[in-house]
């Protein structure tokens, strides 16, 4: 069974606000799920096809310290 792609699924407005959501250190991936259904793996995953290399590196890098010292962060 193929897994469908997450972009194809979703509007270019959606994708924006998601990567916009995901970018920003007040939105949480449950608060994008329970808007949009994706879970933190696909955000990610989304993340990783929009961004360019380097910015979702240091995206990843961001959200994990930040995740480190609160507990129900991203």
């Amino acid at each position: 069974m193929k897994k469908t792609d997450i972009t194809t699924s979703l509007a270019d407005e959606d994708i924006s606000e998601i990567v916009q959501m995901a970018l920003s250190d007040h939105d949480s991936f449950a608060q994008i799920e329970m808007l949009y259904g994706l879970s933190d793996s696909q955000v990610k995953t989304l993340m990783r096809k929009t961004l360019k290399r380097g910015s979702y590196e240091a995206w990843r890098k961001r959200v994990r310290e930040f995740g480190d010292r609160r507990a129900h962060y991203k």
